[in-house]
This record gives C-alpha cells, structure tokens and sequence, in this order.
C-alpha cells in the first residue's frame, strides 16, 4: 500500500499529462466504464463493469480488467485485475490527500461502508497516519459487527456504531453506494478530514450541502469533478456552492503550491485513468 501511495504522490506533484475523462456506457446489467492513458510510463486502459444488482447474489459489483502496453513499441505486456487496481488506487489516491491535508496526529478513523474499499481504506489510512480507534458505519450492522471485530483482532479499538448523532473523528472515509448523503455538517467537528470516495454519478452524493459550503474542498481535477461529482454538483446546481470555491487539486496539494490547512477540508475523489496507470506501471515493474 505504502508504495502505491507514494507513486501516486510523485505523480501528483509531477503533474498528470492531458488524457480524455473515462467513457460510462449504460449496459443491461449497470454500466460499462472505459479508462484509457499514456504517457512514458505506459499505455493503459481499464475496462470495468458496474452491476449493483450483483450485491444480492453476493457477486462483486465491479469487475474488470486493466491492460498495459510498452510505451515505446505499444506491446502488450501485462493483463491485470480491473477490481484489484481500482481498489489499490481508490486508497491510495485518499491516503495522498490524507497525508496532505489531515492532521499530522490523527489517530480516530470513521468508516462509512465495509465493502473491499471500506476495507481498503482502513489499510490506507493505517499507511499515512497512526490510526488507534476505528469508528464503523453501515448499512447492514451485521458488516460493520463483523468488520470491527477483525480490526479488533489486529490490535485497533474498532466497533461498529450509529450513524446518528455526533461523529468524534479527526478522519472520515465515505465509501459508500449510498445515492444520499450519509453525513451531515450538524454532525462533524470543526477540525476534521473527509474523503468522499463512494458516489460517482452526477445525481449521488454522500455529504450534504452544507459539509461542502462549510468545508475546504479539494479534488484530484477540477473538470472532471465537476463533471462526475454528485457531491459538488448538486449543491452548485442549488445555487449554495459554486465551483469557484475549490480550494485546490491535488497536484497543487502535493507540489506545495496550496494554501495551508484549515478547519475542516473534503477531499472529493473519482478516480482518474492516470492514477490507475500509475499503478498499474509501477505493479508491473516490481514482478519484473
């Protein structure tokens, strides 16, 4: 995990070259989603379906698969898990924005979902901050028992909570599919972390408006945000909050051209093709 982060780090602060946003095509089952990029790490694209009904069967909503070619001859030279990549970078994308923009201390964690990426990100967070209390939130209490008791057993003082009434965290991860907000400003402290990484349709969101309007927002990039980040768009759309208001992206972030930190700060991820490029590069470098 460690290392991810810190390719994504690296990248960030470098900058990410101009590639097109990821294509959603609706399909019978979901959605399919094309994520291509290229730059001299690699060619790449991810190829991944969304079908929400899968949960049911207890089959994994999003799979995939992610294919590299030479940078300089384009030959294919690796086929990689679509899912196992995305749940890498997801975190690890996070993890970036944590290590920035939380405090340097932080050690109480609450956790929105308990999913791979709920899963993930707890593994993420353990990676940039010393994370002692785990605080978990679902849907299905009986994930959120569960899950707390195998972070118990790896020595974190986790338990499975309310959602209700005020959270007492210096992090949050939303890692949800909730279409609704799963947090609501009334509840947060002033002096906290999120990040927003489980809806990524226009129409989704896991905050209200007001844990925007309240807090230092920050994105990977602003276009495709805005463009895909039901969280920012909605309360544009109302006429609360507008896209002027970002207070950085993350190359900003990590290449020290950002303001400092204040208060409350949203990190607001979709994932981007060249994250998963990064990662997919520097996987394929370590198993050669």
């Amino acid at each position: 995990m460690i290392d991810a982060i810190d390719a994504l780090d690296r990248a960030f602060a470098a900058g990410f070259p101009e590639l097109p946003v990821r294509t959603v095509h609706p399909i019978d089952t979901g959605q399919l989603l094309l994520m291509p990029a290229w730059s001299d790490l690699g060619i790449g694209v991810k190829l991944i379906t969304y079908s929400p009904d899968n949960a049911a069967q207890t089959l994994p909503t999003v799979q995939g698969v992610y294919v590299l070619f030479e940078p300089q001859s384009a030959r294919p030279v690796a086929m990689l898990d679509g899912s196992a990549i995305t749940e890498l970078r997801t975190a690890a994308v996070s993890a970036v924005a944590t290590r920035h923009l939380s405090p340097p201390a932080a050690s109480r964690l609450r956790l929105y979902g308990t999913g791979v990426q709920g899963r993930s990100h707890v593994r993420a967070m353990q990676a940039v901050r010393p994370i002692e209390v785990i605080h978990i939130v679902s849907g299905h209490q009986e994930n959120a028992v569960a899950l707390a008791s195998q972070l118990r057993g790896e020595g974190f003082d986790a338990f499975a909570v309310d959602p209700d009434g005020l959270i007492d965290a210096d992090i949050i991860c939303l890692t949800t599919t909730s279409p609704a907000p799963v947090i609501r400003a009334s509840q947060l402290p002033t002096d906290v972390h999120i990040n927003a990484i489980g809806a990524f349709q226009p129409h989704t969101r896991e905050t209200d408006t007001q844990t925007v309007v309240s807090s230092s927002v920050y994105v990977e990039d602003r276009a495709a945000a805005m463009d895909e980040a039901g969280d920012l768009i909605i309360p544009e759309a109302d006429g609360a909050w507008s896209r002027m208001e970002i207070t950085a992206d993350l190359h900003e972030v990590t290449s020290g051209f950002a303001p400092p930190r204040s208060g409350r700060t949203l990190f607001k991820g979709v994932g981007l093709p060249y994250e998963d490029l990064v990662i997919a590069a520097a996987a394929f470098r370590a198993s050669v």
